[in-house]
Formats: C-alpha cells, structure tokens, sequence
C-alpha cells in the first residue's frame, strides 16, 4: 500500500529527488542529530503531511535518492491508517515521531539520515555529526560490568533484538503496574514520573509503603519524640580512614541515597525533608560478647575486654589443633587479600569489584568451602574457623561497608526516607492487595495481576491489567504466585531457588536512657552478647544524653539463631531479651522497663518471608543475567536482582537498572540515558 495522502506533495518528483528537503517534505527531521559510533540514541521526526503506509529510515549518502543508495536500514515500520499501523495505536493518528539508531562503530561520516515510505523518498536529515564513544568522560558499563549482563550498555541490550522491533519508540501512554511499595517500587515510581510517565500504579500487599525499611516508634510517640528504634535497615557507610596515614577511602555506591535524599527534599519541601545525622557504629563501653562477667554480675564493654584479658572468653578447645586452626584462617586471608587496595577496588567501584570477583573465583566457593574443599582442612578445623555450614560465596562488600569508619544515619528514622515519596506516590498506590498470580497475553501485549482482596477461597481471582509490570516483591514471595509467565528457565530457576536470609529484632521501651548514666556509660553505637538468641544490641545514636525515655535495639540476630527465636511466641522471645538487658546492665534494666517493645521476625514476616537476599554458592554470578532481560513484559527490581544485597543503595541501583531496561525495551533512549546519566553518571555510557 503506496501513501495516498501526500500524492499532491510528490506529485513533482523534483520536491522528493531533491538533494535538498524542503520543508513541506512529508517527513523533517530534527536538526542538528549526532550519531555516536558504536551507540545509541533517538531520532525525531515530524510529519508535515497526513502519511499512511509504508516508513522506512535509511543512513547512507546525504545525495541519496533511493534505499539502495544508502549503507544500511535503521528499520522500518508502517504508519497512519495501515492495518499494520495498529500497533502504533498510543501514537497520535498512529504516526510514532521518535525511531531507535544504533550507528555501528564503522560508520561513515558526512552521511544524512533518509525516510522513504515504498521506493518514495520522503524526508533527509541534515548532514549526521559523527562522534566516537571514547569521546566520553567516563568509563563504558559494558568494560566493568558483568559480561553476561552489561545492562547499563543499552547498545547490548537493544542488539539482542530484531532491529524492527524495537525500531519504534513507545508512547509514554503505557500503563505500568509497579508491584510492591518497598524502596525500589518507590524508586521506579519516581524515575518513571520523572520521565513523563504517569500512568504507572503501585499495587502494595501490606498498609504502608517502605517495605523492610521500617522505623517503630514505640510507646506510640512520633518522631519528633525519639523514641524509636529501626526494624530493618538502620545505617549508611560514607568513608574508610585509616589513622595510621589519615587516609580516606570514600564508599561510593551509598552515596545514592543522599542524592536521593536531596532530590525528594527539593521536590517536597520542608514537611518531608530527609535529614541525615551521624551514627556511632561502635562505642567503647557496649557490650562485648565474652563469657565472663563484672564483680557485680554485668557484662563488660569491648575497651575493657581489650583492656583487660581476665574478661576474655575462657572457653575450653578440647581436641584442637591451635596451630593449624591458625594456619587455615591465614590461608583463607591470604586467599581473599582484603587489603587496603581491594578494599579500595570494592569501595570505589562495586561493578568492576564484581567482576574482578567472579573472574578471580571468589563466588566459587564460601570461606568454609574453600578451606575444606579446596585446601583440604579437616572438618572440624574448617567448622572452627567458619561455620561449616557456611554456603556464602565470598563477595566482600559487607566487610568492605562495615569497615567504615564514618556512618550517617536519617534523623527521626529512616522511615523518613519513604515517607518523602509519600506526596508523590500515595495517590496512585493500591494497598492491602497481595498479587497471587500473573498471566501474559502475547496478542494483546498485557500483563494481567491476580489478587484476592475480597475472599481468600474464591476460586476466581480479581485481576488488573497493564501494559508492563516491574515486579518489585521479593522472590521468596513472588515465588508462591499462580499462574505466572512463560519465563525462561533461568529466570524461573532464580525465582523458585534464590536464598534469602532470617533475622529477628527486639525493640524495648525504658523510662530513662539508664545506659548513658552507668558507671560505664554507653554512648550509642553496638555490641554483642554471648547469650542465647541475643546478637547484637544497639543504643542510639540520636539526641545524646538527652531527657526522657529512650529505646534500645535489645536484639539483632540473623542466620540459624533467628529461625530459632522465630518459633518463639512473640511474648517468649521478648521475655528472653529483657532478662538480656538486665544481665547486661543490671538490676536498672528491670526497674527502667515500659513494658512497651517492638518485635519483628522477617523470616515470619507476610510480606517478606526473609530478611534479605543470601545468595548461596554459585547463584549470584549464575542468576543475575537473567534480570537484565525483560519477558513478557516484566522487570524485576529489588536488592535480590542488585550486585549488593540487604542495602537501601542496592534497593535504589536495582529500580535505576529495570527503568532504564523497561524504557530501552520501549525504544525510549533519550529518556534511558536521562536516568542513568543523573544517577549513575560516574559509570555510566549509553
């Protein structure tokens, strides 16, 4: 089918042939359009007719006067009231006016963009700028990344396609569900608005948007009476400073929480501002997790354990081969050389540690893996030095993060950090709806959720349907949905097996801050405790010696001893952390009790069903490929499907990589590269 509409526009072959388009040509281009070799962009045009039929886009010759002048097609597609133009429907009059280019890294220059619809020419650009890629002020994602899932380098992603497919840029019409209001559900929400998209519905399981970031304000006070303690994450680290040299070794990754933090202050004003304060990640006089104990029966503090060796442990080792206990947790450092340098690799840039660690074989084995299988330790040697059930793979972020010596946390909580989408977000959120299912219709190209809000029996579920879904719910959820997608098999794999770790916190009420007025007194920061179940216990870190009640994170534990807390009944568990406390304090911890706490075990959370993601031996650098692919109109987001897991930044990176994927698989590159460049900037080339 031959365009009709434009015949008085071509009717003199002249208006069309003409090494020079004038501006009542069909089709204009924009100005100005720079092709990056080897990259990727859009491409704008204008309609000055009515066109129907047939679109092609060429690049060759700027004296080109038909396709087969040109050196190669950018696509092609069908427009305004062609049967084929239908898929084209959110587009006005179904004419698209923006088109995907991949330049490959051969191209020529002086070359000039062409729209032919059949044999007719219908349009040139201006002569193309070319540029080279290296040309750029930062490093490509594609050399420092992950070769199997380089998902920054949109050139890859879009290259895996059929050149037609994604040729067409999407409308910005496109509704899309973002299931789950955790902190990369909220994430996605705010990138998408802020690239014009604004048909987008958050569908949240529980009554509150934050997901594990949870503040418990106990006692029933509100922020502003710091009384409160954190629930799930509770810090940020900012530098390492070494005393010996003074240097500093800045941890970069985090920092995205602190632009997010300016951008959602700027947005919102004062009555949703995200302050951060500082936050003692260690104090002299916490408590130390030794066996014995102070003349009057309390628990001695990590300087005086230090201090003095009469209070160290003095359990008994029957049975062990101290030489060789020693030699093996030296082989294993040796092995990891956690040294300054890599500690600075890591801190610097978590994508290029990643790979680096993968190449080295650090996800092939855990550190009791590595001893007993690999070096050949006994069993109970390895089981001495690490746990031998240990299954960890040896990615070091969290020694590299926990070896900060600076730290900020949000003041008032950091449920102040969610809270600050509350303006933008709470009108579009669906809550108490927990998706159950999900089904897609490969004709009409929606995803269509399951819910049961009504009745937990009822055979039919309620349903909605979009055009896109980012899932953004933990695996250990999403895997227990019915129906769902035709998922690769990777992808199902990663859903159905990735491990996700248990913890349990404690939360209690005191009358007084009694621990900053002790003989020892605790001033902020964490410690731990050799008793049952206890873990460790923090005090905080906010007004300081301040008047009034005051809260202590009694306990914080995580692996097998929080599945045992766990089967505890909620007054059992609690009952065991207070007599904790008073053993620790003494006598005052028990004359000090509200009776007011806060407990929460993520593993037995609904919403949760874990703490966080724990990818055992061989599932990180096995499954993480799988999310830099979007099927069936489905991206998945969270800190499970980030490098770094448990961490706000991995939440946020997570929800920066599947909108920059859900808008590259749109054709979207303008808006792609606008995300990724304000966000990850120091990574980044697209």
């Amino acid at each position: 089918m031959l365009v009709k509409s434009i015949t008085a526009l071509v009717a003199s072959a002249s208006i069309v042939r003409a090494t020079a388009i004038r501006p009542l040509d069909p089709i204009t281009f924009q100005d100005g359009i720079v092709a990056e070799a080897g990259g990727m962009q859009n491409v704008h045009i204008t309609y000055n007719a009515p066109l129907n039929g047939e679109l092609a886009v060429h690049y060759g010759p700027c004296q080109a006067v038909s396709a087969s002048d040109c050196h190669y097609a950018l696509g092609r597609t069908h427009v305004g009231d062609h049967l084929l133009a239908r898929r084209h429907a959110a587009h006005p009059a179904q004419r698209p006016g923006k088109f995907v280019w991949l330049p490959p890294v051969d191209i020529i220059t002086d070359g000039c963009l062409h729209a032919f619809s059949g044999d007719v020419l219908v349009g040139r650009s201006t002569p193309v700028t070319v540029k080279h890629r290296k040309q750029r002020r930062w490093t490509a994602a594609a050399d420092i990344m992950d070769a199997e899932g380089p998902w920054f380098d949109g050139v890859a992603h879009l290259q895996e396609k059929e050149p037609d497919a994604v040729f067409v840029a999407a409308a910005k019409s496109k509704s899309i569900g973002i299931l789950g209001g955790g902190m990369s559900g909220l994430m996605t929400a705010h990138l998408l608005d802020s690239v014009g998209f604004h048909d987008w519905k958050i569908i949240e399981a529980s009554g509150r948007i934050g997901g594990r970031v949870h503040t418990s304000y106990l006692n029933g006070t509100k922020p502003e009476d710091y009384q409160y303690q954190e629930m799930g994450p509770m810090r940020f680290p900012v530098s390492i400073t070494y005393p010996e040299t003074n240097d500093t070794i800045q941890i970069l990754d985090h920092r995205m929480v602190f632009q997010l933090a300016d951008v959602l202050n700027a947005q919102n004003g004062p009555d949703y501002a995200v302050k951060f304060i500082k936050w003692i990640q260690a104090s002299a006089n916490a408590p130390s997790s030794t066996s014995t104990r102070r003349p009057d029966g309390t628990v001695p503090g990590s300087a005086e354990v230090k201090a003095d060796p009469s209070y160290r442990s003095n359990a008994t080792l029957a049975y062990v081969n101290a030489t060789e206990v020693a030699e093996a947790s030296d082989a294993y450092d040796t092995w990891t050389n956690l040294d300054e340098t890599k500690i600075a690799e890591i801190a610097t840039n978590v994508y290029q540690a990643h790979k680096a660690a993968v190449e080295d074989g650090y996800f092939d084995f855990s550190e009791a893996g590595y001893l007993r299988y690999k070096l050949g330790y006994s069993k109970n040697t390895t089981d001495l030095v690490d746990d031998i059930t240990d299954n960890s793979p040896n990615w070091l972020y969290d020694s590299v993060y926990f070896s900060a010596t600076d730290w900020r946390t949000i003041d008032k909580g950091l449920s102040q950090l969610p809270r600050a989408f509350g303006p933008q977000v709470l009108n579009r959120t669906m809550f108490h709806t927990s998706v159950q299912g999900m089904k897609y219709n490969s004709t009409t190209e929606k995803v269509t959720i399951q819910y049961r809000n009504k009745t937990l029996f009822a055979v039919a579920p309620e349903t909605m349907s979009f055009d896109y879904a980012i899932v953004a719910v933990p695996f250990s959820k999403v895997r227990l949905w019915n129906p769902m997608p035709a998922y690769t098999s990777l992808l199902t794999r990663a859903i159905s097996r990735l491990n996700y770790d248990p913890s349990c916190k404690v939360a209690l009420h005191y009358k007084t801050r009694f621990w900053e007025h002790l003989e020892y007194p605790i001033i902020g920061g964490c410690g731990s405790s050799n008793i049952p179940g206890i873990g460790s216990v923090c005090y905080p870190a906010y007004t300081l010696n301040a008047t009034g009640p005051g809260v202590i994170l009694a306990s914080y534990a995580s692996g097998t001893p929080a599945r045992s807390l766990g089967a505890l009944t909620e007054e059992q568990h609690v009952a065991l952390v207070q007599r904790a406390m008073i053993e620790i304090h003494g006598d005052v911890a028990r004359e000090q009790y509200t009776g007011a706490y806060d407990r929460i075990c993520w593993e037995n959370n609904e919403f949760q069903a874990g703490a966080w993601c724990g990818p055992e031996v061989g599932q990180q650098d096995l499954y993480l490929p799988a999310y830099f692919h979007t099927e069936q109109h489905t991206v998945f987001v969270g800190e499970h499907t980030s490098y770094t897991h448990a961490w706000i930044w991995s939440a946020l990176e997570s929800a920066v990589r599947g909108t920059a994927q859900l808008l590259l698989d749109m054709g979207l590159v303008d808006e792609a590269k606008e995300i990724t460049e304000f966000w990850m900037a120091r990574w980044i080339t697209m």
